[in-house]
């Protein structure tokens, strides 16, 4: 089972930016499709974007499209989630997830492997 770490979450300002990595154990990391997903106080663990193992194929839900990018350097072992005009709304803890040959999925269920998550701060 790979093991995912998160990095990179903070305390930012509106309209800043913040840089996620998620660095996973497995070296056949290539063959991973990777997720991100958030979960806020009250809320359920919602979709933010996700990348295709193969073919660079990625998805977007509507509330960050436009404003975060998600990519993956396969010789790292490595999957960012870059965040630019960050709003309050934003705020909540980040999870890294994984599904090893999978299409793009927007569900929890769809991934098998999770990260510990990173905590994602923006004041207004």
């Amino acid at each position: 089972q790979v093991q995912l770490v998160e990095s990179g979450g903070g305390l930012v300002q509106a309209g800043e930016s913040l840089r996620l990595s998620c660095t996973a154990s497995d070296r056949a990391f290539s063959t991973y499709t990777m997720g991100w997903f958030r979960h806020a106080p009250g809320t359920e663990r919602d979709f933010v974007a996700a990348i295709r193992w193969s073919g660079g194929i990625t998805y977007y839900a509507n509330s960050v499209k436009g404003r975060f990018t998600i990519s993956r350097d396969n010789a790292k072992n490595t999957v960012y989630l870059q965040m630019n005009s960050l709003k309050p709304e934003d705020t909540a803890i980040y999870y890294c997830a994984a599904r090893q040959y999978g299409n793009i999925g927007t569900r929890r269920y769809e991934y098998s492997n999770w990260g510990r998550g990173t905590q994602v701060t923006v004041s207004s």
